[in-house]
């Protein structure tokens, strides 16, 4: 199938090709002429084709596409009475909601720069952050005012208003009121979104993600995980996240239906999932473990027929996770391996990942995927070297000037892989995770799909440590289920039969819980150490 061909049939697939009312296709046209990819041209598109279906559903209500794209315009308004010119920089700090998704268009229509943070940013990381990034304003939900005191008070909008919030403190809602709905011109400079890595010590890093220049990115993403338009999509992975980010800013050529909710709970998904007949379900791996281990009760009763993708980023997947998923409700896992930097590197759809567990998946349209050894030679099928990648979304940087390394033209990721002879790529780790115990080459991520699988065992993490005998070794935190018991011997023992001796944990810690990020990374810097 030659590219225009494929392309054609993916249009089709998202409903780009679905007849709509000329002046309203016209519409939508010259949005995309006038913006070109992109956040604001993708709402104010969508406003144009579906003006009255709903665009998001939230912990407020319902809103339609036609009054999203009014109150974006209206918040754009106000950051331009606010001295907010082309260029700018305004901060994020923001659960998924409609203020949110409001904030950062408004800001991408004025031409700023929208820096994203991580809900677990610190009070320090968002001072020090606002003053080196330059920001004039700062959008915080009520919930982190905590973490914004050392940011100029003046500086401050609150993006989530409780009913108690302070007087002398404007809302997104607020500052909109009253603003004209009218259509912005495009702004002098194209926006930007700048994602900051996560980290709960240190000031986090940002990585300009650029938009992309034409639809190819569309395409590739979209080939890979088939999307129809028009679908309801539950994102509940956080939109800080560049995974959450990518699914609604693609999506926006869908028109969907998106359902957003300040907090996850398994319990609220799986209702949302059969309330609104949702067809997609956006998550990091940690939400989908949680929803594998709600009450048996409550999933035999949830009616999650209707869920045709669960897309699943952000870490890696543990174990047969996505398979006892995929008993559980239905057969619908697409995970995407990547990352802010690389964009996507391959992608594993259901039938992937039930014949061959485990796999990162294949590489989508337009994506070139090699396994190099250290001199920057392409290695053989099968043997194992570092993950480089080239695709249609360039990487546009760091913020302090830095950028990733290539080799032969394409992106070192950071992790080490090897392909099987179906194509499909396996990773078996970050480069700076492997160790070396007695002379081989150990990965951690081998003992941890092991140890997941137990039937005692919820979570758990794997680090290396210094040993005396071998150089070094592996250390396992274990997580275990609501009354479960386990000695160290029995998890020992249990490694002993599903690894190899190199491979068995020689320290081993029970935790109440791993300490994870909100896209369900483990934060090894916050882990107890050994004795």
């Amino acid at each position: 199938m030659n590219d225009l061909t494929y392309s054609l049939k993916v249009f089709r697939q998202i409903g780009l090709l679905k007849p709509v009312a000329p002046h309203r296709l016209l519409g939508a046209g010259l949005q995309l002429a006038k913006w070109g990819p992109g956040l604001p041209s993708g709402v104010n598109a969508a406003a144009k084709r579906f003006p009255r279906q709903t665009a998001i559903i939230d912990d407020v209500g319902e809103i339609t596409w036609s009054d999203l794209a009014a109150q974006v315009n209206q918040m754009t308004q106000a950051l331009k009475d606010r001295g907010v010119r082309p260029g700018d920089s305004i901060a994020v700090l923001s659960r998924n909601h409609r203020y949110m998704i409001v904030s950062i268009v408004a800001i991408m229509q004025a031409g700023g720069r929208v820096l994203l943070l991580n809900t677990m940013a610190s009070r320090s990381q968002l001072g020090e952050l606002a003053k080196r990034e330059d920001a004039s304003l700062v959008v915080v939900d009520q919930e982190f005012l905590d973490v914004a005191q050392d940011v100029d008070r003046s500086l401050l909008v609150l993006g989530w208003a409780d009913d108690d919030a302070p007087d002398d403190l404007p809302t997104v809602a607020s500052l909109s009121r009253d603003q004209p709905t009218t259509d912005h011109p495009k702004p002098e400079r194209h926006g930007q979104i700048i994602i900051f890595t996560s980290g709960t010590t240190g000031l986090p890093k940002g990585a300009r993600r650029e938009e992309p220049k034409d639809l190819k990115p569309l395409i590739a993403f979209f080939g890979a995980i088939p999307y129809r338009g028009n679908s309801t999509v539950v994102i509940a992975a956080p939109l800080f996240h560049s995974w959450g980010l990518i699914n609604f800013a693609f999506g926006l050529s869908t028109a969907p239906t998106y359902v957003l909710r300040r907090r996850f709970t398994p319990e609220q998904v799986l209702q949302d999932i059969e309330t609104y007949r949702a067809e997609v379900l956006v998550v990091v791996p940690l939400m989908m473990q949680r929803m594998v281990d709600v009450d048996p009760a409550v999933v035999e009763k949830a009616d999650v027929s209707s869920l045709r993708i669960t897309a699943s980023s952000g870490s890696a997947l543990a174990g047969e996770l996505a398979n006892h998923y995929m008993d559980l409700f239905t057969d619908s896992v697409y995970n995407f391996y990547g990352a802010t930097e690389t964009g996507w590197v391959t992608i594993a759809n259901p039938t992937d990942l039930r014949e061959a567990p485990g796999t990162a998946g294949t590489p989508p349209f337009r994506t070139t995927v090699k396994i190099l050894d250290p001199d920057g030679h392409e290695v053989p099928q099968g043997e194992t070297g570092v993950v480089h990648v080239g695709n249609d979304m360039p990487f546009g940087g760091y913020t302090d000037g830095n950028t990733k390394s290539f080799a032969d033209g394409l992106m070192h990721s950071g992790d080490i892989g090897y392909f099987d002879e179906d194509g499909r790529l396996f990773v078996s780790g970050r480069d700076d995770d492997m160790i070396v115990s007695g002379g081989e080459n150990v990965f951690p991520r081998e003992l941890e799909d092991a140890l997941i699988d137990h039937p005692d065992i919820s979570d758990v993490v794997v680090t290396g440590v210094s040993d005396d005998r071998f150089g070094q070794s592996l250390a396992a935190y274990v997580v275990l289920k609501p009354g479960a018991s386990l000695s160290e011997d029995d998890v020992t023992q249990y490694a002993r039969s599903h690894v190899a001796r190199f491979a068995v944990p020689s320290r081993l810690m029970f935790l109440d819980e791993l300490p994870r990020n909100p896209t369900g990374k483990v934060m090894k810097r916050d882990l107890p150490g050994f004795e």
